[in-house]
C-alpha cells in the first residue's frame, strides 16, 4: 500500500518476532541496528537481552527536510514520512540497553527523545583501517576533490560545495570535484550544477566496490565532507583513514571524528568551505601534515578493533545482568 509513511521497520518487528518466538534458548543477544521497532519491546519482554544501536536522531533529518522544502503538499508528505519517528520515541524510552555513536548524538537523542543522558552508553563507530589504508601505487590526481554525498538530501549539504566548487573555478581551473552518491535526473542538484555552470567540473560515480571507493578516496587532494548533520560522519573517518587531508563541516558529530587532525569549517557556508580548499590546493605541506595525523587518529581513536573490544565487554555486561535461574534454564 503506497501510503507515504516508512513502515518497514515496524514489519521488520513484526517479521522478526515471528521468527524468534520460539528461540529464546539459540540466542544470547538480539542487537537492533536503528529500526528501533516495537518488536524489540516484544523480544525484550520475551527475556531477550535486546541492544539498540542509535546513529543519530532522525528528528534532526526531519527539521533539515522541512526547512529546506518550500513547497507545502511536499512538507506534509515528508512529515508522514517520517510519522515512524512516533514508534521510535515509545522504543526508546522503553529499552533497556541504547548504545550511539558519538558524544553528539548522546546528547541530541537525549534531548529529542526524553531520555537522561546517562541511560544511553557511547561506542564510537568502528573504521576497517586495514581496507580503507593509503595506497602507495596510487597517485593524486592534482587539484581532485572528492565527496560522499546523497545528492538531493539537504542534510548532507552538497550545495554548499558545489557553491564553493564554482566560486574558485577560475582560480583553479583544473580542479575537478568527484562525488560518490547518484545524481538524481531533474533534481534540484543536477539544476544547481547547471546553473552554477560547473557541468565540466563535476562526475559523479555510484554503485561502485569498497576497493573502487578506497582508490578515488587515495586520488583525491582533499575530501570535503559539508553535511548539516552527522551522528558521527563514516566518510570523513574512511578518508582519513585513507591518508587524504579532509576539510569538514562542524555539523553533528563530525568535529569529534575530524579532531585537530583536519580543517573543520561552519555548516552550510560555501565561503568558509571554498577558502579551506583553497588553503589545501596552496599548501601542498599542510595537505601532506592533514594526511599523516588523519590516518594516526583513526588508527588511534575509531578503528574496528578497538569498536569490537568495547562491544565485546558491554555484551559480557549485559549477560552478566541475566537473573541466575534464567541462565540455568537456558543452559538445560
Amino acid at each position: 500500500m503506497f501510503t507515504g509513511g516508512f513502515a518497514e521497520a515496524y514489519s521488520f518487528g513484526r517479521r522478526i518476532n515471528r521468527l524468534l518466538k520460539d528461540r529464546r534458548d539459540q540466542y544470547d543477544i538480539i542487537h537492533d541496528n536503528q529500526s528501533l521497532c516495537y518488536g524489540l519491546l516484544d523480544l525484550q519482554k520475551k527475556g531477550f537481552p535486546v541492544v539498540a544501536t542509535f546513529h543519530h536522531p532522525i528528528t534532526h533529518d526531519l527539521r533539515i527536510a522541512l526547512k529546506a522544502e518550500p513547497r507545502w503538499y511536499m512538507r506534509l508528505l515528508i512529515l508522514r514520512w517520517h510519522s515512524f519517528l512516533r514508534m521510535q520515541k515509545k522504543v526508546v524510552r522503553q529499552l533497556d540497553h541504547i548504545v550511539t555513536v558519538s558524544e553528539r548524538s548522546q546528547i541530541d537523542i537525549a534531548k529529542d527523545f526524553s531520555i537522561p543522558q546517562s541511560d544511553i552508553d557511547l561506542i564510537y563507530n568502528g573504521i576497517d583501517t586495514e581496507e580503507f589504508a593509503p595506497l602507495p601505487d596510487v597517485k593524486k590526481i592534482p587539484y581532485r576533490i572528492m565527496c560522499t554525498a546523497s545528492a538531493d538530501q539537504p542534510l548532507k549539504g552538497l550545495k554548499y560545495l558545489l557553491k564553493a566548487a564554482a566560486a574558485l573555478r577560475n582560480q583553479y581551473p583544473q580542479m575537478t570535484l568527484l562525488v560518490v552518491g547518484k545524481l538524481n535526473e531533474g533534481g534540484y542538484t543536477e539544476g544547481l550544477i547547471k546553473r552554477l555552470g560547473i557541468n565540466d567540473i563535476v562526475q559523479f560515480v555510484s554503485g561502485i566496490s569498497t576497493e573502487q571507493l578506497v582508490r578515488h578516496y587515495n586520488e583525491a587532494e582533499m575530501v570535503v565532507c559539508p553535511s548539516l548533520y552527522e551522528g558521527f560522519g563514516l566518510p570523513a573517518g574512511e578518508a582519513m583513514s585513507c591518508g587524504t587531508a579532509v576539510i569538514s563541516s562542524n555539523g553533528g558529530a563530525l568535529p569529534e571524528v575530524v579532531g585537530d587532525a583536519g580543517i573543520v569549517v561552519k555548516a552550510g557556508n560555501e565561503k568558509a568551505i571554498a577558502d579551506a580548499i583553497a588553503d589545501l590546493f596552496e599548501n601542498p605541506a599542510k595537505r601532506e601534515q592533514l594526511a599523516h595525523a588523519g590516518r594516526q587518529r583513526i588508527l588511534d581513536t575509531f578503528c574496528w578493533n578497538l569498536a569490537a573490544q568495547q562491544f565485546s565487554s558491554y555484551y559480557y555486561k549485559m549477560l552478566e545482568k541475566i537473573p541466575a535461574i534464567e541462565k540455568e534454564e537456558t543452559a538445560a
